[in-house]
């Protein structure tokens, strides 16, 4: 990042051959919910899909839900293992989000949710199309960065990133196949 934050990326953390097997197995295996969530007072649908794995009772609150996670699945578990050792952390939770197709988006945000606690480690990891994920800095909002997360990606966001940076993956005008994406975190 310019300022106020660490990112680092890798475009091929998973060879193309494991990417798309982790993308097909993922989509079959993973049992995905799509449902409302609550943004400035008002209820609307999440605009993808959605699921939580991870270590017993390490509950994620956000925009008004709650979500207990199911228990981490082989693949979940070989995922994870190469991660963690590019990243040198040890994550004990994941968050899945399937972009079904253009229309599917995350908006502006920042993951500041206190079971984070501060500075948290996010390693985003990538399968099936390319998206931009967007940053902007919350004291500047003319800093901006754009990164295009390929098929086997992974991004790290740590430092305090998460206090100066919101980021957001935007809708799209052209149609697109989908996306799977996995940010491991670490819930206190």
């Amino acid at each position: 990042m310019p300022k106020d934050g660490e990112v680092f990326y890798k475009p091929d953390l998973f060879s193309l051959a494991e990417s798309q097997q982790f993308f097909r197995s993922l989509k079959e295996e993973i049992k995905w919910r799509h449902e409302p969530i609550v943004l400035f007072g008002k209820q609307i649908m999440q605009p993808r899909l959605t699921a939580w794995y991870g270590d017993e009772n390490k509950v994620i609150r956000y925009s008004g839900i709650s979500m207990q996670p199911l228990p981490w699945t082989p693949v979940l578990n070989e995922i994870k293992t190469r991660v963690e050792s590019f990243s040198e952390v040890s994550f004990n939770s994941v968050l899945l989000n399937q972009y079904r197709n253009e229309s599917d988006s995350m908006g502006w945000h920042r993951d500041n949710e206190k079971e984070l606690g501060p500075n948290p480690v996010i390693a985003s990891v990538s399968f099936g199309a390319t998206r931009t994920f967007h940053f902007r800095h919350a004291d500047d909002s003319k800093l901006k960065k754009i990164i295009p997360l390929s098929d086997g990606s992974c991004l790290i966001m740590q430092g305090s990133t998460q206090h100066h940076w919101y980021h957001s993956i935007p809708k799209l005008t052209k149609p697109i196949n989908p996306r799977i994406n996995l940010t491991f975190r670490i819930i206190k």
